[in-house]
């Protein structure tokens, strides 16, 4: 869990390094394309560059570790502190409510653009898909289908918008916007990627007005519909719309000069952050003792032509701690000890002067609040051997415990020869000792990361004729025939959200479906847009001024400064119940259309 958390903490502080570079040297150049693609390096490069891993190793001097294993402690009980545990199951579900919201409000964007497909006729041009609609809606495009109501724009007007999302259809910019979405939902704690996700939606279009303007010949008209979309808010998350809150940059950058080429070096500048980064998070150093190695030359009286080269090759990790008899005033042995040496009970003292390296066997046993250490030695039948047809002795060269197996003999005509011993024995357990845990083999890395309270006996056999040595260590939960098996905590319970259900107009209420109205967007447009309607013929219509049935004569005399809001409708292109509603309450004319206007005036009052 820790290990997630600075995962987390570190892909963040790389989202911040970008977004910063991105802000402070490139936010203001025309190299729109390139920014995109920076952008878009920086998110990937966040989440990917904290798991890269450099391993450096470090050789270091082995340090002897004396340890008595018969000062083994008795089992206590000990009340563990899960404050820490606590505390991180707390943010994990904090993480996990935050992100499955936005997961979810990503999943109904999605569903409210199905809506807007949903039924609609689709023009096919080139590879491009065209859907006109009624409603109120922000042109957009969603990967190569674009969205518009073509009743709102003039003809030049909707040549500028299609030409805009063209750009963004053929450059795949909706992956862009949907790359962007998902970090937020994963990095939601994190305050600059909203920044970073609004960074990229405005360089998109960015890229879409400064390619439009480049096939369009009045590049004034196109600016001027730029402000004119500003009046249409409604648009889906999850697309690229033409309308976007940040107009005046847009503009602004539609006529800034283009940047110089030699300003490119700006984008190596982020290049020593990430080595930096690199060099002080993602190197992990691991240290490893040096392999002791002892050289012996040995001087002969008569002329020997035999080198022998003694080497033993051992893997060495960590080794279980030293078996070793404390010489200092029997440290960690209590009163409660009993030691045998071969059979014999014998003091503290006598086991003082016991020669570890006479040692074969010693077996540690704990019971309650009894030890006891049984120690079994070689004996006096070990007879010296005579080596390299000399007078030197085996047992002078401290050989004797070395494996057979392991020598080579090289032929060299010299008079001296050099015996090299390489030992990997730390603190003073042979390295090619078997480790086993309740009869079952293990590695010495088990054996070590094993929790003493946990012990009830050891087996260490140190067997100098043998080329196998063993230590044998029996846990108490072994005995008592149980496995220590840790219980799992308790998951934590699912999060549930409340939905609100939206409030229903009273003075809406008996409407019944066929009732519509829209602020103006634009005060001149109003009676344009209510005379140009194809949909509804105001002259045939029925007009209902501030509440009162009127004619179109008084509809053409208003001014389109003192409109509140207008609506329109025409029921016969409705359901069946909505057409009743209309015939029973206005009579046949109301088939031709409805049109309700409400000045200012009137509404103040």
């Amino acid at each position: 869990m820790e290990a997630f958390y600075i995962y987390l903490i570190k892909s963040s502080g790389l989202i911040a390094l970008f977004y910063l570079a991105y802000h402070f040297m490139l936010r203001k150049e025309t190299f729109f394309t390139s920014n995109r693609w920076f952008l878009l390096l920086g998110l990937f490069t966040s989440v990917l560059l904290p798991l890269v891993v450099f391993t450096k190793i470090i050789w270091v001097e082995p340090t002897p570790v004396n340890y008595d294993w018969s000062s083994l402690p008795i089992t206590t009980t000990v009340n563990e502190d899960h404050t820490e545990e606590y505390i991180y199951l707390g943010l994990a579900m904090l993480y996990c409510m935050g992100a499955l919201y936005l997961l979810t409000k990503f999943g109904f964007d999605f569903y409210s653009l199905q809506k807007v497909f949903k039924g609609k006729i689709i023009k096919r041009q080139a590879d491009f898909k065209f859907i006109d609609l009624q409603d109120n809606l922000a042109p957009f495009s969603f990967f190569n289908t674009i969205v518009y109501n073509s009743s709102l724009y003039t003809t030049a007007e909707l040549e500028n918008i299609l030409e805009h999302e063209k750009v963004h259809s053929d450059q795949n910019h909706t992956v862009d916007v949907l790359i962007s979405r998902v970090f937020c939902i994963l990095f939601w704690f994190n305050p600059l990627i909203w920044l970073y996700k609004k960074a990229i939606l405005q360089n998109l279009e960015f890229i879409a007005d400064s390619e439009a303007t480049k096939k369009t010949s009045d590049k004034k008209a196109y600016q001027l519909t730029l402000l004119k979309i500003t009046t249409q808010e409604n648009c889906v998350a999850i697309t690229n719309h033409f309308y976007q809150s940040l107009i005046k940059k847009r503009i602004v950058m539609l006529n800034k000069n283009q940047s110089k080429k030699s300003n490119s070096w700006k984008y190596t500048l982020v290049l020593p952050a990430l080595v930096a980064f690199v060099s002080l998070f993602q190197i992990e150093v691991v240290a490893q003792e040096k392999v002791k190695e002892e050289t012996i030359k040995v001087e002969s009286k008569n002329p020997v032509t035999t080198t022998l080269e003694i080497q033993q090759e051992k893997d060495s990790i960590k080794k279980i701690k030293a078996l070793v008899i404390n010489n200092s005033k029997n440290e960690g042995i209590d009163q409660n000890t009993e030691i045998f040496i071969d059979g014999k009970k014998v003091s503290k003292e006598e086991l003082d002067r016991t020669n570890p390296d006479d040692i074969t066997t010693m077996n540690v046993i704990k019971e309650n609040n009894k030890s006891i250490i049984r120690i079994v030695t070689k004996g006096k039948t070990a007879q010296s051997t005579s080596l390299f047809n000399s007078n030197t002795q085996v047992t002078d060269l401290g050989l004797e415990n070395l494996d057979p197996n392991g020598l080579k003999i090289i032929q060299k005509p010299n008079s001296t020869y050099t015996v090299t011993k390489i030992t990997k024995e730390i603190n003073g357990i042979p390295s090619d000792a078997e480790y086993f845990i309740d009869g079952k083999k293990v590695s010495p890395l088990e054996a070590e990361s094993m929790n003493p309270n946990h012990i009830s006996s050891v087996n260490v056999q140190k067997e100098g004729t043998s080329t196998k040595n063993s230590i044998r260590i029996i846990t108490k939960s072994y005995l008592d025939g149980k496995e220590m098996i840790p219980e799992p905590p308790t998951p934590p319970t699912a999060p549930t959200f409340k939905s609100k259900v939206p409030k229903v107009d009273p003075a809406k209420k008996d409407n019944k479906g066929w009732g519509i109205s829209f602020e103006t967007s634009a005060p001149e447009d109003n009676i344009t847009r209510i005379q140009n309607d194809k949909n509804v013929d105001y002259k045939k219509a029925i007009i209902i001024i501030n509440g009162k049935i009127s004619d179109y004569q008084a509809l053409d005399k208003l001014k389109p400064e003192d409109i509140f809001s207008v609506g329109a409708q025409k029921p016969s292109n409705g359901p069946e119940s909505t057409k009743q509603n209309a015939l029973k309450k206005y009579g046949k004319k109301a088939l031709n259309g409805i049109i309700e206007i409400e000045t200012k005036e009137f509404h103040k009052k």
